[in-house]
């Protein structure tokens, strides 16, 4: 027997094998990336426009359409005044490990943070953003908690002055699906040629007054990859942005 000659056949079949297994994986990957995104629930006109302007969605598109109130909450900017130390600094590792172990070392110091997550998309420069939650799960991003970070360290936060009154009473009403609310904004090109959207979030937005009393709506929060935040009201379709927060026509 030609060794030589067997052992090259062999070679080439491990390479064959590992190219036919690696093609595969490519296949399964983008059908379970097709899937995630879900870009079947956009209509073909919204995905042509889409073509055109090579608009990105890399974040899935979140399929539910849940029955929400408007709410109505006391909160005021001026109220919060300078950032507060903390008596124990923690470590900014826990924000990314491990949110039940920051929970736990800031709860003494901060209370009710449960109350609050972490919107890594609002992050400043030397401070972490938290939005409070509405119900216990849906944040209210025209109001945030400030962690203020040096050396890897938290030293300070800033929480807001904030009640939200009780919805037992108030009309719940089903809120627009993302796809539409994404097909909005991308038909009527409130996204720039060429942008990414790299997040899609159901919350709670309104206009601020700067009245004794805020209302806000269940909305569609879109960010680009540029960091510019679209807003689709969940109720009514309209479309605002934090920049002007005047519905954009």
């Amino acid at each position: 027997m030609d060794w030589g000659r067997a052992k090259n056949v062999l070679i080439y079949a491990f390479l064959l094998l590992n190219l036919v297994l690696g093609y595969q994986l490519w296949i399964d990957y983008r059908e379970q990336i097709g899937s995630s995104l879900d870009f079947t629930s956009l209509s073909e006109s919204t995905q042509r426009v889409m073509e055109e302007n090579r608009i990105q969605v890399l974040s899935p598109i979140p399929p539910e359409t849940p029955q929400l109130p408007k709410i109505a909450y006391t909160y005021s900017v001026g109220a919060q005044g300078k950032p507060v130390k903390l008596n124990q600094p923690v470590d900014t590792k826990l924000i990314y490990s491990d949110q039940k172990e920051l929970q736990t070392a800031l709860a003494g110091q901060i209370p009710n943070l449960n109350q609050f997550r972490h919107d890594p998309l609002s992050d400043k420069e030397n401070a972490f953003v938290f939005r409070p939650l509405v119900n216990g799960e849906w944040p209210l991003f025209n109001v945030e908690l400030e962690l203020f970070y040096e050396s890897q360290k938290i030293e300070y936060y800033r929480k807001p002055v904030l009640e939200i009154q009780s919805t037992s009473e108030v009309e719940e009403q089903k809120v627009l699906s993302a796809s539409k609310a994404l097909g909005t904004i991308i038909e009527r090109n409130f996204i720039p040629p060429k942008s990414v959207v790299k997040d899609i979030q159901l919350g709670y937005y309104g206009q601020m007054f700067n009245t004794d009393v805020e209302l806000a709506a269940p909305a569609w929060r879109f960010t680009l990859d540029n960091g510019e935040m679209i807003y689709v009201q969940g109720i009514s379709g309209d479309v605002f942005t934090p920049k002007t927060d005047k519905i954009k026509e």
